[in-house]
């Protein structure tokens, strides 16, 4: 399709976060939607366990919200989650009337209780209600003449003139050109595919938040990532999440003995905090398996009766087998892999971000409602109630002409310097290939789940030297140099795809040497940031870290 270019908003991601958003602005906007992938590939649609929100009479908004501030280990913000809770009723709402379809118990909605919930809150659709929501929002947007969506699409950059955004760089259709809009609205997700081990789809490389911080945007809390306890583990196998609703539904978490040894770590055995079962299962690793990195731990869906398993876990059911683990009648190997990330692009209520003109919803931000460590099925709640925000988008931001005037001569000139890439390029998509198959290891033995100064340091001496690598190569150097309003069309001998590649790489870059600085930085241990020389938590430490540009500091202290 010809690409128009100009769009009022432009909403950059197509999971839960970026569907709900667009459906929610404003009908006489010009919408585009741009996806690197097909529609369906998010983390969302992957999302197992469930939506929290008070439903129940017997349940209470005061709880959801204790709850929510007791799992994020004193860094939430009061102010976002009761925003969050209290208005989590009327988004389930506006989702089932949408034509979500939840399971049901006798026509009323059905809960199940997880980790750290102390109701049952969670509403599921079987153990695919990322997938049922995720399709249903995509079939209201693929109706909607308002919206035009954009596939196999990557946004590169941001488009900023005096501090203002006026668009976005986009990769699409074998070329790169430049779009303008009045809103920029970031849903790229999260950042799991900068660890070895991950239970995040191949799209989440943390573009939107590498995106800001390249565009001088404030960034917060990075240093704290979640790492799922239970992934599936086995040889050739990808990370599958076995969800926390297994354990819930009251799986025991065992050793190679079956002994429940969570409980010598928390009173709350497999319900306790993501993070707590998490550190349990890598110390237990460390105590009783000969190679660690490589160990698992087992679930026992014993307990369950079988027909619930049937009912409430088919996909778990389907995958397993497919790798050859019969669940009714057999243990599941896991260990913990990277799954969300709490921090992100620091964001208001009305999804705004420090830059004019760009807003971020989902994964993508840090909102302040999951603090320290998030809490389960807080994720897809915030991505609805907060994308919900932007029905009050206000675009009083006139576009103005790009200010740089570029010549023909200039553009002929990056025309031959680009076919003069495109003649090496199997010598540097080979050098990005090589870094991005080092990344996620430097990242899983130095921030993963336990950290220390001497890891911490290493990794981040050794990012730097692969930064400056990185950014020698000439197709970095080349495309550092395209600037609006041009357009490129991509030469014979480089391919969308090593673009692409190339992006990527670069987004994990930034967004793993930042975590990086972050975890160096916070000298104590809270949810999902765990330092073995700093095994406790400290009272001084209840405040945010925030990072501009290169420039890092703290928030005031955070009473909640």
């Amino acid at each position: 399709m010809q690409l128009p270019n100009s769009f009022d908003v432009i909403v950059v991601g197509a999971g839960a976060a970026g569907l709900y958003a667009a459906l929610c602005l404003p009908a006489d906007l010009r919408v585009a939607i741009v996806s690197k992938a097909s529609l369906p590939l998010s983390a969302s649609d992957w999302a197992q366990g469930g939506i929290a929100a008070v439903v129940d009479p017997q349940d209470s908004v005061d709880l959801h919200i204790a709850d929510t501030l007791r799992a994020g280990a004193g860094l939430c913000d009061r102010a976002a989650v009761e925003f969050l809770v209290t208005h989590a009723a009327a988004c389930i709402d506006s989702l089932v009337d949408l034509g979500v379809g939840f399971d049901r118990v006798d026509e009323q909605l059905a809960l199940t209780l997880e980790a750290a919930h102390s109701r049952p809150r969670v509403l599921h659709a079987a153990d695919t209600t990322g997938r049922a929501l995720v399709s249903t929002l995509a079939d209201r947007v693929l109706a909607k003449p308002n919206i035009t969506v954009l596939t196999q699409a990557f946004a590169l950059d941001l488009w900023l003139e005096a501090g203002t955004c006026r668009g976005i760089s986009l990769l699409y259709q074998g070329q790169m050109s430049w779009v303008t809009a009045t809103a920029v609205v970031l849903a790229t997700g999260g950042g799991g595919q900068v660890y070895a081990q991950t239970t995040n789809p191949e799209v989440s490389t943390g573009d939107g938040v590498a995106m800001v911080h390249r565009a001088g945007g404030v960034l917060r809390d990075l240093e704290f990532f979640q790492f799922h306890p239970t992934a599936l583990t086995k040889a050739g196998a990808p990370r599958f999440l076995i969800s926390e609703a297994v354990r819930g539904e009251g799986a025991h978490l065992v050793d190679e003995t079956g002994y429940r040894f969570v409980f010598d770590y928390h009173p709350a055995g497999e319900l306790a905090p993501r993070d707590v079962v998490s550190q349990a299962i890598f110390s237990h690793l460390l105590k009783h398996s000969p190679d660690p990195a490589q160990g698992c731990v087992w679930l026992d869906l014993s307990p369950i009766p079988e027909a619930k398993i049937r009912h409430r876990f088919p996909n778990i059911i389907q995958v397993c087998q497919h790798w050859g683990i019969d669940i009714l009648h057999e243990l599941i190997p896991v260990a913990p892999a990277a799954h969300y990330w709490m921090g992100g692009v620091q964001t208001d209520l009305m999804t705004r971000t420090s830059i004019p003109g760009v807003y971020a919803v989902g994964e993508t931000t840090s909102t302040g409602v999951h603090g320290a460590n998030r809490l389960a099925s807080n994720s897809l709640l915030e991505c609805v109630v907060f994308g919900a925000q932007l029905s009050k988008i206000s675009l009083e931001l006139a576009i103005i002409p790009s200010s740089i005037d570029l010549s023909e001569t200039v553009s002929v000139h990056l025309d031959l310097q680009l076919d003069r890439i495109a003649k090496h390029t199997e010598d540097w998509v080979q050098q990005v290939r090589s870094i991005r198959q080092e990344l996620p290891r430097l990242m899983w033995q130095a921030a993963g789940i336990c950290r220390d100064r001497h890891s911490l340091v290493t990794a981040i001496d050794r990012f730097k030297i692969i930064q400056l690598e990185f950014n020698a190569l000439h197709i970095s150097q080349f495309i550092a140099q395209f600037s609006p309003p041009l357009t490129i069309v991509l030469p014979t001998g480089i391919t969308q795809q090593d673009i692409y590649d190339w992006g990527e790489t670069r987004n994990l870059l930034d967004i793993g040497l930042a975590i990086l600085t972050g975890a160096l930085m916070r000298t104590e241990s809270r949810g999902g940031h765990y330092r073995t020389d700093f095994p406790a938590i400290d009272p001084a430490w209840q405040v945010h870290t925030l990072v501009q540009g290169d420039c890092w500091s703290t928030s005031a202290q955070i009473v909640n």
